[in-house]
């Protein structure tokens, strides 16, 4: 009996399908893209500036961003392994303050306002940022409270390449979550000469494709364990010093797109990142292409 219990704990058990069960999540974050595309569509014909303060290329970014932020949420929220109770409170949490900020952004900027820090508002302009603020605190902390239960998933579980490339995303998200505090305290992006904090929030953001992408491909390659681990650490690695690089020059109050020696940097750890991106696509291709070879044998035989 004691050996059947210890065999069973050792079970992998079937991790659920990426997006199951988050319909919600999905239709959120495709009304931000559909925004995105409405706003692109507006900018094409009126221009981008509405005066006095607004300015419709960030609500398009914006839109664009938080709509392929929600979808990445959607995609890795059932392998999170909460429980159906936690699991739901999380996901209307995100709904509620995602679609806030969706209205806010583009009913501001629509109005000639900026949506955080407006000085040409009224009181309730004002206290609308500031709702907006609070609700971007909170969802700090979902992505936090997410971070923290991936890092605490205990092994075995079915799909521990993807989770190790999550892992990695969450500590991306994390320093990009740090930049929007920072924005916050200062009420404004920009930092000493030329610094810009909105550069780092976005770049450590797409961590949440750039890092889960690649871990995907490699999850399905038909490669060894020890090359899986090793291009996603690598991979990884190389991003995460890239942000770090960012942050720094960030903190400087100087310019990230110049050739310095902290962007030189960063522009070469990126590089390493799309290499072992690169390797990642080519053995996921190469095992479509085997399975395509060993099939099509038995479809000629067939004919």
């Amino acid at each position: 009996m004691t050996n059947l219990i210890k065999t069973d704990a050792n079970v992998v058990e079937p991790s659920p399908k990426l997006f199951k069960g988050e319909k919600w999540l999905v239709f959120t974050g495709l009304i931000g893209l559909l925004l995105a595309i409405g706003i692109a569509a507006f900018i094409l014909f009126r221009g981008s500036i509405i005066l006095p303060e607004g300015n419709m290329n960030d609500a398009f970014s914006f839109n664009a961003a938080i709509g392929i932020f929600t979808l990445s949420i959607a995609a890795i929220l059932p392998l999170a392994r909460f429980s159906d109770r936690k699991r739901k409170t999380i996901r209307w949490l995100f709904i509620i303050s995602i679609l806030y900020a969706y209205a806010i952004e583009t009913v501001q900027n629509f109005r000639g306002l900026n949506p955080r820090f407006s000085t040409e508002g009224s009181v309730i302009d004002t206290l609308a940022g500031m709702l907006f603020g609070v609700l971007s605190l909170m969802l700090v902390g979902l992505t936090i409270w997410l971070m923290i239960k991936f890092f605490r998933l205990k092994s075995p579980h079915g799909r521990p390449f993807l989770i190790l490339g999550i892992r990695y995303a969450f500590l991306s998200v994390l320093l990009a979550n740090l930049a929007g505090i920072c924005m916050i305290l200062l009420q404004g992006r920009f930092t000493g000469d030329a610094g810009n904090l909105i550069v780092l929030h976005g770049i450590g953001f797409h961590a949440l494709q750039t890092l889960i992408l690649p871990a995907w491909l490699l999850e399905k390659a038909q490669v060894t364990e020890r090359i899986k681990k090793l291009l996603i650490h690598y991979g990884s690695i190389a991003w995460m010093i890239s942000i770090a690089l960012i942050g720094f020059q960030t903190a400087l109050g100087l310019p990230v797109f110049e050739w310095t020696l902290f962007p030189v940097l960063t522009g070469i750890f990126l590089l390493g990142w799309l290499v072992s991106t690169a390797l990642a696509f080519v053995f996921f291709m190469k095992k479509g292409i085997n399975n395509a070879l060993e099939t099509a044998p038995i479809s000629a035989v067939k004919r």
